[in-house]
Parts: C-alpha cells; structure tokens; sequence
C-alpha cells in the first residue's frame, strides 16, 4: 500500500504550487536511508524536486524530520516497498498526476556485506527484485534517466589500485557485492534492449559522516555493520568495544584499506550525475566515486581521536567473511565528465560523524 505526505495539498499557496510544479521531479527510492537522505538533500538545494518512495525496512522517518529542517520544508515522501509492481506503479501513477518525472535515482537496497553472507536471499529478492521492478515500472511511465546506486565491491579483490572504471569485475567477495554486479549487469541489458534508458552506474568506495548540520547522518537499525557508526556508539558508551576485523592483512599496519568518502560529496555526485544524463541520449556509463586514496581501519580510529579528542575503545579480532583486503578509487572519470571531486578531508568526516553522535544523545 503506498502511503504518501503531499507538499501539493489542499490549501496550498497557488504560487508555491506552480513553483514546485516547474522544478524537475526526480523519484528517490530509499530516499529515507543514509545516503538517500543527503541527496534529496541535495537535490532540493539544485532547484530538483525529489519525491522519496522507501518501505522504511533500513531507514528511521525522523530523517524527514532531519530534511526538512535543513531545507525548509517537508519532502514529498510515500510508502512504497520496491519489489511489489504494485505499489510502485501507483506511486509512479500519484506523482506523474502532478510532476513530469525527469528521473529516478536508485538507492533502495540492503547494503551489509557481513550480513549478506549469513542472509544471502534476503539480498537477492530486496536488492535484484527491486531493481527488475523499477525498471519495467520506468518503462510503463516513459521514464529513461537512472542514477544506480552501485558499489565498489563489483570489482572484488582487485588487481591493481587504484582501480578505474576498466579494472575487470572479478568473483564478488560476498552476496552483497554480487547483488550489486547483478543490477549492474541488469542495467546494462535493458539499455541495449528496446527499453529506452539513459543510466549513470556510481560505484561507491566507502561513504562516512553525516550532514554538518547534525540533522542527519547514518542511522542504522540495530547492530551497525559498518565501521563508522559502530565506531561512535563504542565511543560513546553505547556498545562494547569496537571489534577490528583482522590484523594481518598485507597492508602498512595489517589492517583493511578503504577508500572513505564524505557523504555529502557522494550526495552532490548524485546531483552532477542528472546533470549529466540530462544532457545525454541513452547513455550507460559507469563511475568510480570516492577520494582516489585509501587509509586503513587502525588509521581511521586514530584520526578520529586526534579530531575529536576522544578515546575510541576497540580490541583486534579474527578476519570478517567477505572483506576484501585494500581498495580505493580513480574517480578521474567522474571528474572529467562531472566536473566533481571531493571538498572534504577524512578529518571533515569524523568530525561530522562524532557531532551527529552527540545530536543523537549519548
């Protein structure tokens, strides 16, 4: 069932109305999650107006409490579940009663490899299933612009790093990160099909922080999963000790190396990403996101505690499932077409994930 919050109610100014009708609609899937949350962020500040659809299954509704506060007004929002042809057909149904729909970024999906590998089809029905869903409901509504929220981990462990966007897709290290070759791959079939559909495939390496703001930032349901939030809740006194993943991996201090992008960044990519697709036909590309260096587990903790000037309590433990041991990006191609690159330090990103920590209540 979709469950929508309409900005274009009844009472509502006619000049805000024909205002918000002129702005590109762009439909947001997960637009309730981490990342999501930034973009429409994002989007709204760009002059887009992005319309979210998420089942709330990985998201908290405070973070449209959280949008709302830094925009200035509430995002249209619906409940939607992605897998179901039904509810996003309807939704797509209410939105082009008012908007001409310009486009679709993609977000809705589980996103924790280590969870992947003990809950392998729950990955594959949430992560494929909306996926093939969303295309055909795009295709019913003549909707060709995509933004896919993709991962780094489509390359597996690879060869060479940096990686660019020519590194060969090796065995993904975990269901999670077949999911993502998997949409990729699906993508790509519809596009040289009779579909019409313009595609951008982004590739994050590893989104941290959280808006500088505090009204929102990484919120997980639950046991976190990944480093950063289970970081500041350890630090905080709201978990045990952070757990360190492995300690003899071939790197300068034995520990894993990622590639850690401030989430902001990774937002406003999203936004040059439609921008570029609006000025493409039918294209399929993809896009390394990330710094274009990496830095490892035991680096990132000591950083934190320089910034933030805290102690961040962790203990070493065996190896994870499904991690891999080093990789960051070449995002030159992202550059040249985008014209974007990152505006944010690893430091900016700490700080801002520890305030957003302190704006929840320790």
């Amino acid at each position: 069932m979709v469950h929508p919050t309409n900005p274009l109610a009844k009472g509502s100014a006619p000049n805000a109305i024909f205002d918000l009708m002129k702005k590109p609609c762009v439909v947001v899937t997960g637009g309730a999650g981490y990342i999501g949350s930034h973009t429409v962020v994002e989007l709204s500040l760009a002059g887009f107006h992005p319309v979210i659809l998420d089942n709330f299954s990985n998201s908290n509704r405070s973070a449209l409490d959280g949008i709302e506060r830094i925009i200035g007004s509430r995002p249209e929002s619906m409940q939607v579940d992605c897998r179901s042809h039904q509810e996003l057909s309807a939704a797509f149904d209410s939105i082009a009663e008012q908007h001409t729909i310009s486009g679709v970024i993609h977000f809705a999906a589980f996103k924790a490899v280590g969870e992947s590998t003990k809950l392998p089809l729950k990955y594959y029905d949430n992560n494929v299933g909306s996926t093939s869903t969303l295309l055909q409901t795009m295709a019913e509504f003549d909707v060709e612009n995509l933004v896919f929220s993709s991962s780094c981990t489509v390359y597996g462990q690879p060869e060479v790093i940096p990686v660019d966007e020519g590194a060969p897709i090796l065995e993904a290290e975990s269901p999670y990160g077949y999911t993502k070759q998997a949409c990729e791959r699906i993508i790509r079939d519809v596009h040289a099909s009779d579909q019409p559909l313009n595609a951008a495939l982004l590739r994050y390496f590893n989104p941290i922080g959280a808006h500088p703001s505090s009204h929102i930032g990484e919120l997980p349901l639950g046991h976190p999963n990944n480093l950063i939030p289970f970081l500041t809740q350890a630090t905080a006194g709201l978990r045990d000790p952070l757990t360190v993943f492995g300690d003899d991996y071939p790197t300068d201090d034995g520990t894993c190396v990622r590639d850690y992008i401030h989430v902001v960044d990774l937002a406003k990519a999203h936004v040059a990403a439609l921008q570029w697709l609006d000025a493409r036909s039918l294209a399929c590309e993809s896009f390394n996101l990330g710094t274009g260096h990496g830095n490892s587990v035991l680096e990132v903790i000591h950083s934190f505690q320089r910034v933030n000037g805290v102690d961040v309590p962790h203990v070493m433990g065996p190896r994870r499932e499904g991690d891999i041991t080093a990789i960051y990006a070449d995002p030159a191609k992202a550059r040249s077409a985008f014209g974007w690159s990152c505006e944010h330090s690893l430091d900016d990103a700490l700080r801002d994930a520890w305030n957003w920590q302190l704006a929840l209540g320790t």
